[in-house]
């Protein structure tokens, strides 16, 4: 199946954060190696005093500063897989701690890694709130791709599925949700959370079999963007067995979005064929005004 939209944005997302992570190694090795030798002077061919000779050894020393250049990259990379050992060992921690610091140091106590990291992360319960967005999209891409069984049914069906399947990810979590939400409204964390939602939506849509590209695709991201919020929030308060009042809410978003949408076309219909039917009665009045 070709990836939409959502598929190259956690790839772009986790790439950012790479770089975020490898940064102060790699500029290490881009400050000591980048040092311009001192300039020598070519028409000088003469030795001056008190100075002594030494050989140039330039293969030895661009070898030397390739290793060194590839052993910190290496240290980059192992301290960024270290951080997200330390996320994901830190999501066990969120329905008794929250999305906090604490939940991040007993992650990284988990994997025998010093607490400390946790001071490497730049928005720290952010980090793991986002962490948790991308992964769970991860892991609806990786069930739509094993073959979730969606053909059979209508589309309306399978935006349902599609979505209780990502909701579904959050109950273990449900009752630090409200905390989570808090946390992405924040407006320094909030350009992230749109785009994750909005990747998320794309996903969603494109695994429904919707492959528009006209003005419809802003409307239909729009309004399934608003049903998958609203129905995260009713699951919030529902203390119904196993969210039934959850999945009956949201059947109910999609069957009214699906009606709008076709009441909307029975009103463009109407009015193309009531403006159809003027102009033709408005020509005719004219013609018999001309011809009288």
């Amino acid at each position: 199946m070709i990836r939409s939209v959502a598929y190259r944005f956690i790839q772009h997302s986790t790439g950012l954060r790479r770089a975020l992570f490898v940064t102060p190694f790699l500029r290490l090795s881009t400050d000591a190696s980048t040092i311009p030798p001192s300039p020598q002077n070519p028409f000088s061919h003469q030795q001056q005093p008190n100075q002594e000779t030494t050989t140039p050894k330039g293969g030895e020393d661009d070898g030397a500063t390739h290793k060194e250049r590839s052993n910190r990259t290496k240290v980059g990379s192992s301290y960024e897989d270290e951080q997200a050992r330390v996320l994901r060992a830190a999501l066990s921690h969120v329905p008794r701690l929250g999305w906090s610091d604490s939940a991040l140091i007993s992650g990284a106590r988990d994997i025998g890694v010093s607490p400390s990291i946790v001071g490497s992360f730049p928005r720290k319960e952010a980090a793991l709130v986002e962490f948790f967005m991308d992964d769970c999209l991860q892991k609806l891409i990786d069930r739509i791709d094993s073959g979730e069984v969606l053909n059979e049914l209508i589309l309306s069906d399978r935006l349902v599925k599609l979505i209780r399947i990502r909701l579904e990810m959050q109950v273990p979590y449900i009752s630090k949700w409200p905390q989570a939400l808090s946390i992405q409204a924040q407006p320094v964390n909030l350009p992230t959370s749109l785009k994750q939602r909005t990747a998320l939506v794309d996903e969603i849509w494109h695994a429904a079999g919707d492959k528009g590209s006209d003005i419809d695709w802003y409307v239909k991201r729009t309004v399934l963007g608003g049903i998958y919020s609203t129905s995260e929030v009713y699951m919030i308060t529902d203390d119904s067995p196993e969210y039934q009042s959850t999945w009956n809410f949201l059947e109910h978003r999609i069957k009214d979005a699906f009606e709008l949408q076709k009441s909307v076309q029975e009103a463009a219909y109407l009015a193309e064929a009531i403006g159809t039917s003027m102009g033709s009665s408005i020509q005719g009045f004219m013609k018999r005004v001309f011809q009288g």
